[in-house]
C-alpha cells in the first residue's frame, strides 16, 4: 500500500555539495560544473524512469536545460557554504504507474513550487520496481520578472535619530535620511570604540568606514517564507493530498505524525535502496532487525535515548558492513 515519505534538504556547498551534481545524478545525465571544474558524470546510473523542468513564466526559457539552469545557481552564489537548492525526496505509491506518478507530480510541482516563483527539477527513479520514488530540485533565490535574480538578504543599517535605533535598508535609507536618521560610525571615544552618528562625532577619529549594521542583514520575505517551518508543513500536506486525489481513500496518506493522528502504531526506520539490498544479501539484515525491536520497545525510550547511543548503535552497522 501507498506510504508517506517526504524528506526535505538544503543543498549546500557548506556540507561539500553542488547543484549541478546533486542534478546530474538524479537525471542520470553528465554535467559540468563551470563553478569548480568538476565532471559529473551519472549516464551508467540505472532507475531512471522520468525527468523534466519546470520554470516560472520569467524564468529564461533556456533554463530548461538542466545544465544551463544549475551553472546559473552556482554563478550566483559566491561564497564557499552558500545555500544551492532545495531538495525533496518523496515516495509515490505503488498503486499507480509511471503515468499517474507524472500527474501528481507535475500538478504539485506547478502549484507549489512553479507558481510561487521557483524553478524545479524533478526525476522519477525506480531501479529495483519495489521503491519508486522522486527527487525534486528547487532553485532557493527568488526571481525578478525580468529573469534576473532577487538578493537573499539584504545589508541593514541601523541607523538612529533621537536615542532611537531602527534598521534601514540601503533603498529605505534614501528616505530615511531626509527624515533624520543617521547611519552610526566606530568612533574612538576615550579609547575605545563607540558607535556614533556624524553630526556627534566631531573632534573624534573614526575608526572604520563601515557603519554599523545587523549581523545577518534583512531577510528577503519571499526566501524567509520559503524557509520557515510553517512553509514545509503546508507543503508536506500539499504533497498528501495531491497523492490522495488518485487513491482509493483506505490507501490516502497523512502527512501528520503519528503522535498527532493519536495513534500508538510505531514509525518504521526508512531503509532506502542500498540498504535493502545488503539486507538481502544478507550483511546488516540482523542489525536492521534489531533497530527495528528496539524501536518496537517503548517509543518515548526510543526518542529521548541520548544521541551517543544512536550514534553508537549506527556506527557498529558501518563496522560491520565495512569488514564484509
Amino acid at each position: 500500500m501507498a506510504i508517506y515519505h517526504l524528506e526535505a534538504k538544503v543543498i549546500s556547498r557548506g556540507t561539500g555539495r553542488s547543484a549541478v551534481a546533486a542534478s546530474a545524478y538524479m537525471s542520470c545525465s553528465q554535467i559540468l560544473n563551470d563553478y569548480d571544474g568538476i565532471n559529473h558524470d551519472y549516464t551508467r546510473k540505472q532507475g531512471l524512469v522520468w525527468q523534466q523542468v519546470f520554470l516560472p513564466e520569467y524564468a529564461p526559457r533556456e533554463w530548461l536545460d538542466r545544465a544551463v539552469l544549475w551553472n546559473a545557481v552556482e554563478e550566483t552564489e559566491k561564497t564557499k557554504d552558500s545555500r544551492l537548492a532545495r531538495e525533496f525526496v518523496v515516495a509515490l505509491p505503488v498503486e499507480l504507474d509511471k503515468n499517474g506518478w507524472q500527474k501528481i507530480l507535475t500538478e504539485f510541482i506547478r502549484q507549489n513550487f512553479v507558481a510561487d516563483g521557483m524553478c524545479a527539477d524533478v526525476a522519477i527513479h525506480n531501479t529495483d520496481g519495489h521503491n519508486p520514488h522522486a527527487h525534486i530540485m528547487l532553485t532557493v533565490r527568488p526571481l525578478n520578472e525580468n529573469g534576473t535574480w532577487q538578493h537573499k538578504t539584504e545589508k541593514e543599517y541601523l541607523c538612529i535619530r533621537n536615542g532611537e535605533e531602527k534598521g534601514f535598508t540601503s533603498s529605505e535609507y534614501a528616505k530615511a535620511i531626509t527624515d533624520g536618521w543617521e547611519k552610526q560610525y566606530p568612533y574612538i571615544v576615550n579609547g575605545k570604540k563607540k558607535y556614533l552618528p556624524p553630526s556627534q562625532a566631531e573632534g573624534y577619529e573614526r575608526a572604520s568606514k563601515y557603519p554599523k549594521s545587523t549581523k545577518y542583514g534583512r531577510q528577503n520575505p519571499i526566501s524567509e517564507r520559503w524557509n520557515s517551518d510553517e512553509q514545509l508543513i503546508l507543503w508536506r500536506k500539499a504533497w498528501a493530498d495531491e497523492v490522495n486525489k488518485y487513491l482509493e481513500p483506505e490507501n490516502h496518506i497523512d502527512s501528520r505524525s503519528h503522535s498527532e493522528r493519536g495513534l500508538d502504531e510505531q514509525p518504521t526506520v526508512h531503509e532506502g535502496v542500498i540498504a535493502r539490498r545488503l539486507e538481502e544479501k544478507g550483511i546488516i539484515s540482523v542489525n536492521i532487525s534489531a533497530i527495528h525491536t528496539h524501536m518496537s520497545i517503548d517509543s518515548q525510550g526510543v526518542w529521548n535515548a541520548p544521541l551517543s547511543t544512536v550514534g553508537n548503535n549506527f556506527a557498529s552497522l558501518a563496522g560491520v558492513t565495512a569488514t564484509k
